[in-house]
């Protein structure tokens, strides 16, 4: 068999002596040139963001990076960093927790808004839609993806990266469609089912044209510094071996602080926007 039938093709990145290009791009050229949104974006959609979405991507990453010691991915992390596994390994056992029930959300609840945006195109009422689909999901017993919160009533995260949707002009139909259903469930449900994080991610990535099979790599990449902070301060500060108690962490870190104010941070906007 000749080496050309054995070829295949890939359009992400070229290597050859002395250069590296991602979708084209010098890498040495991308590298202090665009952020890492910027880069993951390129990596995903074949092309550089605008200014805009780059910014709304990259709160979207923020807005998972940590959220404590007692998700599933955090606490299967620091578990395996306790008998001693190297960090990576450690790590790496954090992402794999990111599943259905954890991070999944953002993918089937993507769903959701695409189906719904599909039919609301073809010329059905939004409130029909989002009525019926509701009917369904409480004959089913099933839960809406992307509504309610184990900790939070009014998940800070959605409010902010809705916030900033709008005053980019990033606010499009999927996030109509997600605070439709949020509408709905007030007016339907007497449990308090605000749209979460995950519901406010998976709308914003259906307006920058994500496809919904990456919704948990999106999810995962934002994660990966959290669990990476984690397993380092489990593997420095703990003892190994430990029955770890995640409900009893008790938070021991800086006080409370503002970000421009204690930082010397500038205000202004970054990304050129």
């Amino acid at each position: 068999m000749s080496m050309d039938a054995l070829s295949w093709q890939t359009a992400i990145t070229r290597i050859t002596p002395n250069e590296i290009r991602i979708r084209g791009y010098c890498l040495t050229e991308l590298m202090g040139g665009v952020s890492f949104a910027e880069a993951v974006y390129l990596l995903f959609q074949g092309d550089l963001p605008t200014a805009e979405q780059a910014k709304l991507l990259e709160a979207i990453l923020l807005s998972v990076i940590d959220h404590g010691v007692t998700p599933p991915s955090t606490q299967a992390a620091r578990t395996v960093t306790c008998t001693g596994a190297p960090l990576v390994s450690a790590a790496a056992a954090g992402m794999l927790a990111i599943s259905e029930y954890h991070g999944g959300a953002v993918e089937v609840a993507m769903e959701l808004f695409y189906d719904t945006a599909r039919r609301w195109e073809a010329g059905e009422e939004l409130e029909s839609i989002v009525a019926a689909v509701l009917d369904e999901y409480k004959a089913a017993k099933r839960r809406l993806p992307g509504y309610g919160h184990r900790i939070h009533t009014d998940d800070p995260r959605t409010g902010r990266l809705l916030e900033l949707a709008h005053e980019l002009g990033l606010c499009g139909q999927f996030v109509t469609i997600a605070e439709a259903y949020a509408k709905a469930l007030a007016q339907t449900i007497r449990k308090h089912l605000p749209l979460n994080v995950d519901g406010a991610i998976a709308a914003l990535l259906c307006e920058l044209g994500f496809p919904t099979e990456v919704a948990s790599l999106i999810f995962a990449i934002g994660r990966l510094p959290g669990l990476s902070a984690h397993v380092y301060e489990e593997r420095t500060r703990q003892r190994p071996m430990r029955a770890i108690n995640f409900t009893q962490a008790e938070y021991d870190g800086p006080a409370a602080r503002n970000l421009y104010r204690d930082s010397g941070a500038s205000s202004s906007t970054p990304f050129g926007v």
